[in-house]
């Protein structure tokens, strides 16, 4: 299991979107050069945006063999084909964010395809690392009917993940789909980051105080976040650590966005859900243990930096 500091050629899809307008300038800001795969424009001055339906299995097919600027018609060789540089990453973060942004069926068609596509022309293509956006959702309490309950705490990557709801089962539809390719390329790393509740920069003065002040709002989250830019952190680390085969991590700040202790919170709002092993004092209920201790990810944006408690 190699890391490795070099810059990288990354395609990002999805990268105009709230995590994505961070992550990338995070990777930038890495020596990295990045392609924008999107309907809408990145507006960076260092970004090129190609608009494509990812969905459209000849269109991420193309995509993933552009150009990354039109600087590059410069070059003597095109993109793709043999002995011709190709990116060395794809990060796929494009897809119905939620549920109720279009009809469920569509939900679920677009993620899951669109998925299984970038999944498919990366391996076929060559491309080594594929990073994909899996979600919280999946731990099967975020968009539940009613109040539920999990099956125990840490929520932690070998859970058995058992959602209602269509926007998560989407995701865990991925998850499958990158499994059955790493399995399919031997050599080929996907890693699925389960993305807890994505906070901005702006938003911790205008969220956090409520998340503090009613904690009772915060079980669907599992009173867990990640930092925007702690994201594009993760997303580094994925592109850079090799050898992994098909991993899922979970991709979460260290701390829970409560005043009160974990196990405070947990007797209160969850007093009938097991605990499976000794938790850190003020340690996210949606454990990034793995993430930290895998990839090495180190919990730069707490929110207590930006928030009174």
């Amino acid at each position: 299991m190699a890391s490795s500091n070099a810059a990288k050629r990354i395609v990002f899809t999805g990268g105009s979107g709230k995590a994505g307008r961070h992550c990338i300038p995070y990777l930038l800001s890495k020596g990295h050069s990045v392609l924008n795969v999107d309907l809408v424009p990145l507006p960076h001055p260092r970004v090129h945006t190609l608009k494509a339906d990812l969905t459209d299995a000849g269109q991420v097919f193309n995509a993933l063999s552009s150009h990354f600027h039109l600087s590059h018609y410069e070059n003597p060789r095109g993109p793709g084909g043999v002995g011709v540089e190709r990116p060395d990453a794809v990060i796929h973060f494009a897809a119905y964010a939620r549920n109720l942004l279009v009809p469920d069926s569509e939900c679920f068609r677009g993620n899951v395809l669109s998925t299984y596509n970038v999944i498919e022309a990366a391996c076929k293509l060559g491309i080594k690392k594929v990073i994909i956006a899996s979600s919280e959702t999946t731990y099967g309490v975020c968009f539940a009917q009613g109040d539920a309950a999990y099956h125990s705490f840490p929520l932690e990557e070998d859970y058995d993940n058992d959602p209602e709801d269509t926007y998560a089962t989407s995701k865990l539809c991925g998850e499958r789909c990158a499994r059955s390719f790493a399995r399919r390329f031997p050599g080929t790393d996907i890693y699925a980051l389960r993305i807890g509740n994505v906070i901005e920069p702006h938003e911790y003065e205008l969220n956090f105080p409520g998340y503090v002040s009613k904690p009772e709002t915060r079980k669907r989250n599992a009173w867990s976040y990640i930092d925007a830019r702690d994201l594009g952190q993760i997303c580094d680390l994925g592109v850079q650590k090799d050898g992994l085969g098909f991993q899922v991590f979970n991709a979460t700040n260290d701390t829970i966005t409560t005043k009160e202790t974990t196990a405070e919170i947990l007797k209160r709002y969850a007093p009938n859900t097991p605990v499976t092993r000794d938790m850190g004092e003020f340690e996210a209920p949606l454990s990034n243990r793995k993430i930290r201790e895998v990839l090495g990810f180190e919990d730069v944006h707490d929110w207590r930096k930006y928030v009174e408690v």
